[in-house]
């Protein structure tokens, strides 16, 4: 064979294997959930590429089947004009460097661009080899399955983050550090960013507001005041103060129950951040009152379920449910979340503090419940006294 031609023919062969082997690199440096964050933003380039990558398996065959093709194939051109020995070590070299590091370096600092460039080759690749390559696919798929989606945690999320500081970025130092923050949301808890008692201006339950009170509620100038009483223990309302405004105190002096105020949400010093801003927003309060004992005396989850309904269309019937909890004398905080397991809408939730304060030696109910029948008990239970069982 004549040297021009066989010396043609080697080049043509290694680049050809050469961008194989660049491209099979560029290939796996793909991130597919990378692709499809930059194909919804309209990258061009990550489009073509993610119809690549999503069927890796298939392309992957495709361009090793070409690959291996045109790097026998140069050995096979060389040995025509070569002899055996020195044919194999210059066909070995010259792929070695021209055909594997060179194009690999290279295509895996511009991995999407060399796969989206390449696009339409390795499909005409792939396809006019798929009786070899679709085993291949079918083989690997088995073999090694789908690729997983690699999911960051919380911590390294807030360093992938920490890279964006300096030069270069999009995001200032102030954008960073809310996002930063705003990842740690539910590590934190309520007690780390609230305000202590010490420091919050309040007015008790039994004070009056005159005309010298409301210029030192002016003067201290808090747009919500909480009302506690004198053990400073509870605070079950507060007021607004641009509610007063049209007030004339002046006049005369006015309690706390002839002044407009509003009922006080309460959350517990162990509360996650997030928690506690999803109950800011369903509350539509801009204040809470958090709660120093954290001890969960009862807990209780279960699916509540209504009566079987013969005909859906009809009009449901309501139905209650009933719980009775034994507590102790104290403040208690209820919670209540109610959640319909058929619907994606967020769950409900009631919050409200219950004082539990009665005197035993006296009578006490909350309401009239109609029974069918009753039968005597001997055992004590905290349901129920007398040794009547319902």
């Amino acid at each position: 064979m004549d040297f021009a031609i066989t010396l043609l023919l080697t080049i043509t062969f290694v680049s050809v294997s050469a961008l194989c082997s660049g491209l099979n690199v560029a290939l796996f440096a793909l991130d597919l959930k990378d692709l499809e964050r930059k194909s919804k933003l309209g990258d061009k380039k990550a489009r073509r590429a993610l119809s690549i990558r999503k069927n890796v398996h298939f392309y992957l065959a495709g361009i090793l089947v070409t690959n291996v093709t045109f790097a026998s194939a140069t050995s096979v051109v060389l040995a025509g004009s070569i002899s055996g020995i020195l044919a194999v070590v210059i066909s070995t070299l010259a792929l070695v460097i021209f055909a594997e590091i060179t194009p690999q370096a290279i295509a895996v600092k511009n991995s999407i661009s060399a796969i989206a460039l390449f696009s339409t080759p390795i499909k005409i690749a792939s396809y006019a080899s798929y009786p070899i390559t679709k085993p291949l696919e079918m083989l690997l798929d088995r073999l090694v399955g789908s690729t997983a989606t690699a999911l960051h945690s919380r911590r390294e999320l807030h360093l992938l983050i920490a890279d964006h500081l300096g030069t270069g970025s999009e995001l200032d130092e102030d954008e960073v550090e809310i996002v930063q923050n705003a990842l740690q949301l539910s590590e934190k808890r309520v007690h780390q960013i609230m305000t202590p008692l010490k420091s919050v201006y309040f007015i008790y339950d039994d004070e009056v507001i005159d005309g010298k009170k409301i210029d030192e509620l002016t003067d201290e100038n808090w747009s919500r005041i909480p009302i506690l009483n004198r053990k400073k223990t509870a605070s079950k309302r507060f007021i607004v103060l641009k509610e007063l405004v049209d007030i004339d105190f002046d006049e005369r002096s006015f309690s706390l129950k002839e002044v407009k105020t509003h009922k006080a949400k309460t959350v517990g010093s162990m509360t996650a951040l997030d928690t506690m801003f999803r109950k800011f927003i369903a509350a539509r309060s801009h204040m809470m009152i958090v709660e120093k004992d954290d001890k969960i005396v009862d807990f209780r989850k279960y699916n509540l379920l209504s009566a079987e309904l013969e005909d859906t269309a009809k009009s449901q019937p309501h139905f209650i449910d009933q719980q009775r909890i034994p507590l102790p004398f104290g403040v208690y905080q209820l919670e209540l979340f109610l959640k319909d397991n058929h619907s994606k809408e967020a769950p409900i939730e009631h919050a409200e503090v219950l004082a539990m304060e009665f005197n035993t030696k006296e009578l006490k109910y909350s309401d009239f419940q109609f029974i069918e029948s009753f039968n005597i008990n001997f055992f004590a239970q905290p349901y129920y006294s007398s040794g009547r069982c319902i």
